[in-house]
This record gives structure tokens, C-alpha cells and sequence, in this order.
């Protein structure tokens, strides 16, 4: 006996519906022509990567945000048009990125 026989018998004036899942949106992100610009900085002693130069929504770049943060668990924010993340993760968000099909440009040492 599996599960929807048990539940049959539990509820059996139940009727089944259908599920629909709209939280399965679609996540493509709007590629730009120009490329990403990804640099590092120190801030309060920290290092930090900034990528910038994305030209698409706000909120796809809010999507992108929290891709990243989720690859590479790490913290990071978004703040006037960039992306922080904190650490130094230059070479592998770049190579995330690229994979994504982003055209990503190094900035800095």
C-alpha cells in the first residue's frame, strides 16, 4: 500500500487536484554585450570582489547575486549596480561567469 492508497483511505471524500508549481520560473539571465567588469578592493582591511558593468534589470542582477553567493558560500551583497562579495574570488566567479555566458574583464592586479 503506498502513500496516496493510505491517504485515500484516511480522507475519502477527497478529491485530487492538480498541482501547479508557478515557482518554477524560468532563470535566464539577460546576457550583456559588454563585459562584466570584476575587480578587487580592500575595504576596513578586508578584501572584497566588486563586479560591475551589468546592464540588464536590477533584479536579474539581484538573481545573478544570489547565484554566486550560493556557488561559492559566501556573503555578498548588492549595492548601486555591483555586487560585493566578500573574499577574494576573482578567478572562479570569473570562470562561473564565463560558463554562464557572461563575457567577464579583470580589473586590477
Amino acid at each position: 500500500m503506498d502513500l496516496k492508497d493510505q491517504l485515500k483511505n484516511l480522507f475519502p471524500d477527497h478529491e485530487q487536484t492538480e498541482d501547479k508549481d508557478d515557482h518554477n520560473e524560468d532563470t535566464t539571465l539577460w546576457i550583456s554585450n559588454d563585459p562584466l567588469i570584476c575587480k578587487y578592493e580592500k575595504r576596513k582591511g578586508k578584501p572584497i570582489t566588486i563586479i560591475d558593468g551589468y546592464t540588464g534589470t536590477n533584479s536579474d542582477f539581484k538573481e545573478l547575486t544570489s547565484m554566486i553567493k550560493k556557488q561559492f558560500s559566501v556573503g555578498g551583497s548588492f549595492k548601486a549596480d555591483a555586487i560585493i562579495i566578500q573574499g577574494d574570488f576573482r578567478d572562479r566567479i570569473m570562470e562561473f561567469l564565463k560558463n554562464m555566458g557572461f563575457k567577464v574583464k579583470r580589473v586590477g592586479g
